[in-house]
């Protein structure tokens, strides 16, 4: 552990528009979206080829690193968006809008998966409390710590702290109350603070010399 971080967590696969090359990457994108809407499939795959690695990254997040749900995550992902290519209106960037169909389709299967979990009242109260940064360590300590939480706050977690969701868009997608998604998100930070703390006093422990 050789960082102290406070949230959002620093591993965001979210689609960045801050830097010059978006404008050349979006143009690009715009032609082969229009190419792929009236049929086109070599266009569809080129979008594929370029836009997977990113799909893949969020959903395999959400999935908690499980590699072959990912895998059907983001077929499934880049399935719905071919079928709705017609709606999509070039009003944001096309790598946003499949950002977002693609962790709505991570969130879908989490909800036929897994049923919603009680939260705790001390858990609800605790989440009125301000947030206290924690050291978060080494990005691979940090990304097993989240795939071992439980899913629903994992996913709040994921969607607020790494893709910048409201709560309210949280509690909407999830089915949820906006309290119970500050909840889940109190609950997986305090899991991760734990987890991230346990795993230093292990290494701690194996550097020690024996006396």
């Amino acid at each position: 552990m050789n960082a102290c971080l406070a949230m959002p967590l620093p591993m965001t696969d979210a689609p960045r528009t801050d830097s010059p090359r978006t404008g050349i990457a979006e143009s690009a994108d715009t032609e082969l979206v229009r190419r792929a809407a009236s049929g086109d499939m070599r266009a569809f795959e080129a979008l594929y080829r370029r836009h997977a690695g990113r799909v893949h990254g969020a959903v395999w997040r959400l999935s908690g690193m499980n590699e072959a749900r990912a895998e059907e995550l983001t077929q499934e992902a880049f399935v719905r968006a071919w079928q709705k290519l017609d709606s999509f209106r070039f009003e944001s960037a096309f790598s946003t809008w499949l950002h977002r169909l693609a962790v709505n389709v991570a969130l879908m299967d989490l909800r036929a998966r897994d049923p919603e979990d009680a939260v705790d009242n001390d858990v609800l109260e605790a989440a009125l409390d301000p947030v206290t940064p924690f050291c978060a360590g080494e990005r691979a300590d940090l990304e097993q710590a989240v795939a071992k939480l439980p899913p629903r706050a994992r996913a709040v977690l994921v969607l607020h702290d790494v893709e910048g969701w409201k709560h309210e868009e949280i509690g909407r997608e999830l089915g949820m109350a906006v309290g119970s998604s500050k909840a889940q998100l109190h609950r997986a930070r305090g899991l991760l603070r734990a987890m991230l703390l346990d795993g230093k006093h292990g290494k701690d422990d194996r550097r020690s010399p024996s006396p």
